[in-house]
């Protein structure tokens, strides 16, 4: 099979659909034989890379990024935080706080990571997926894996970082918040939000 050419169009439309610089687009191009889609996933995995290294850098910088949505029924409040404020004062960072206050508005989650969950309110949610095999005559080792499969559809369901985005709905947010961190270079972090909606007690 041909390898196709790696032009200078090939790496723009790369170059704009991942954020990455030129070399590195024309790179993972190479790698990928002028595949456009497995370049994206070889510069994702790279950027993940460099993102876990930023993870535990502080994030003493940032913006409060808000959204009203239906004629003013829903409004959301969101604080994104970043290393410099350089950085909080970007287009890229002001258009992912902007990203990720609709998606609260859409979505609705109540916490922002799986740690934030309530002990009390796992456990109540196990007990309902426990229940819901009972009579199956299915081993505990078996059980106990599809409660921990159903616990992560839960999660998918009520935390910010494991919703699906609803730009994109094959990335999470914590993914896309990844993604971020890699292509500016700095750790990004989301310790709250706050969604209201008319007539609705928070």
């Amino acid at each position: 099979m041909a390898v196709m050419e790696i032009t200078a169009a090939l790496v723009k439309q790369l170059r704009d659909a991942t954020g990455a610089g030129m070399m590195e687009c024309k790179a993972a191009l190479t790698e990928a034989k002028g595949d456009l889609e497995e370049a994206t996933t070889i510069l994702r995995k790279r950027g993940l890379a460099q993102a876990t290294k930023k993870a535990g850098r502080s994030t003493n910088e940032g913006v409060i990024g808000h959204y009203i949505h239906m004629g003013g029924k829903i409004g959301v409040l969101v604080e994104v935080n970043c290393e410099s404020d350089f950085v909080a004062r970007t287009e890229d960072f002001q258009n992912l706080t902007r990203e990720i206050a609709m998606h609260i508005a859409a979505a609705s989650p109540q916490y922002v990571r799986r740690e934030e969950v309530p002990a009390a309110i796992l456990e109540r949610e196990r007990g309902v997926y426990r229940a819901q095999m009972e009579g199956q005559n299915k081993p505990a080792a078996v059980i106990e894996k599809i409660v921990e499969g159903k616990l992560n559809s839960f999660y998918e369901q009520v935390c910010l970082m494991d919703q699906p985005s609803i730009r994109d709905p094959k990335m999470t947010i914590g993914q896309i918040v990844q993604a971020a961190i890699a292509k500016m270079g700095e750790n990004i972090a989301i310790p709250r939000f706050v969604r209201f909606k008319v007539g609705e007690q928070v």
